[in-house]
């Protein structure tokens, strides 16, 4: 992986376009700290659809026990109210 400040980067974009097209992935920092990364649409589409996979939440997760029809308990948790 290649890192490279904004100012080469932006001197040098078509060479890094280049290398992206061919799998490498490229790092720009701003000011020493990496603040965006150059990759293939092939590479940020995997990682698109990787962060867009939802997980399951509890309940549902719950429901695919033996016996997970749960009602819920609709008298109040307290005797007071607030």
């Amino acid at each position: 992986m290649l890192t490279i400040n904004l100012k080469n980067a932006k001197a040098a974009f078509s060479n890094l376009v280049d290398g992206a097209i061919r799998g490498e992935f490229v790092t720009i920092t701003r000011h020493g700290k990496p603040v965006a990364a150059l990759v293939s649409v092939e590479a940020a589409e995997i990682a698109r659809k990787a962060m867009a996979r939802r997980r399951s939440g509890l309940i549902a997760y719950l429901r695919t026990f033996p016996g997970g029809e749960f009602e819920r308990n609709r008298a109040p948790s307290r005797d007071v109210e607030l």
